[in-house]
């Protein structure tokens, strides 16, 4: 991975009580919170804005990614 953010207190809270739920390590429920958003968000806005089209054959958020493959 080339970035790592951090997180503020809250989200990492939030993160934490996602997790527990899940029961899944934070780093794991977030990778499924990523993986749900392309299901609930517009993902033809989020194509429209992306900066960097080199991805879009593994791209969770493109119309027809090869999903599960590692960018």
């Amino acid at each position: 991975m080339a970035y790592t953010p951090e997180l503020s207190m809250g989200a990492s809270s939030a993160l934490r009580r996602i997790a527990w739920a899940m029961n899944l390590p934070m780093t794991k429920a977030l990778e499924r919170v990523f993986e749900t958003l392309p299901k609930i968000l517009d993902t033809r806005l989020i194509c429209e804005a992306c900066r960097d089209k080199s991805k879009c054959s593994t791209c969770l958020f493109s119309p027809n990614p090869t999903k599960g493959e590692n960018q």
